[in-house]
């Protein structure tokens, strides 16, 4: 899916505000947190699901673009002191180590704008209905009810010991919803798909967005900070519970690999067209960071 990495990355650059205009710090916070690498696995998803439905890319561009603002908005917050505390985002100073909390802080809050307005204002359904619908559902996944409600409970749940079920019910809020928001939208970039197919697409993505959380955990136990790109076994220290504290190394590697086999047997339902979403799948769980 080379093209539409490229194509990902053009249409971030062109939305971010230049570093060069007024506030220039704020700007040139916002570009560092969001274009200083990352796996785009939110904005390929979307992409994978417009496939599907034999979308625009255009449309599917934008919707990636949204998606992935609110992801490095989430990130720059996530970092801070008053959250997970740490230094170290894709090999490089969190952005609140390089600009300040007081700035970092900000640039959260300007990605987060942003974010709904690239999605509000660019062309991404066939109608005005649809593309309200889709608005309402990254603001719906980025809310209490998803991503913040799913810190919040994370924050809350240092120093306990949690059981798969518990885990499972903070990390579909969490890491889920945004990963379930990106293949909504995708999916919803034309109106060829039928509610069954969406429904299909839904829960292959609650899987994979899970087995996504699952593999993060794993990974924080076994990689070295050297390839995590922030900091290896942070989880451990700061007493939060995991899927590893959970069930172990080996038990939380087969219920990633289980969640993989729920994930590919979903798409069964779907043709060739659905491969990106398989290969994605299959990354989600076999990536080393």
């Amino acid at each position: 899916m080379t093209k539409q990495l490229k194509s990902t990355e053009a249409r971030l650059e062109e939305c971010l505000p230049p570093a060069t205009e007024l506030p220039t710090v704020l700007h040139r916070a916002m570009r560092y947190a969001v274009l200083c690498g990352g796996k785009r696995v939110r904005p390929l998803l979307a992409f994978a699901a417009a496939e599907i439905a034999h979308a625009d890319i255009e449309r599917a561009t934008w919707v990636g673009v949204a998606v992935e603002l609110i992801h490095a908005y989430s990130l720059v917050h996530d970092d801070l002191p008053c959250m997970d505390d740490d230094v170290l985002r894709r090999g490089m100073p969190t952005c609140h180590v390089k600009y300040g909390e007081a700035m970092a802080l900000l640039v959260g809050d300007a990605l987060q704008s942003l974010a709904f307005n690239v999605l509000s204002e660019r062309c991404v359904a066939e109608d005005a209905a649809t593309q309200l619908e889709m608005v309402s559902l990254l603001a719906q996944a980025s809310g209490s009810y998803g991503m913040a409600g799913g810190q919040a409970i994370d924050l809350s749940a240092v120093g306990l010991r949690l059981n798969a079920v518990d885990l499972e019910q903070m990390h579909s809020r969490k890491t889920g919803a945004m990963i379930r928001c990106a293949v909504a939208l995708g999916a919803r970039c034309s109106q060829q798909l039928s509610l069954t197919e969406l429904t299909l697409l839904d829960d292959y993505a609650r899987i994979i967005g899970l087995a996504f959380q699952v593999i993060d955990d794993v990974l924080d136990e076994e990689a070295p900070t050297s390839i995590l790109g922030k900091t290896a076994g942070k989880d451990a220290k700061q007493g939060k519970p995991t899927y590893v504290s959970a069930l172990g190394l080996s038990g939380a590697r087969t219920l990633a690999e289980n969640l993989l086999d729920q994930g590919l047997a979903i798409l069964e339902y779907f043709d060739e067209s659905a491969n990106n979403l398989r290969r994605l799948a299959t990354y989600v769980v076999k990536r080393t960071y």
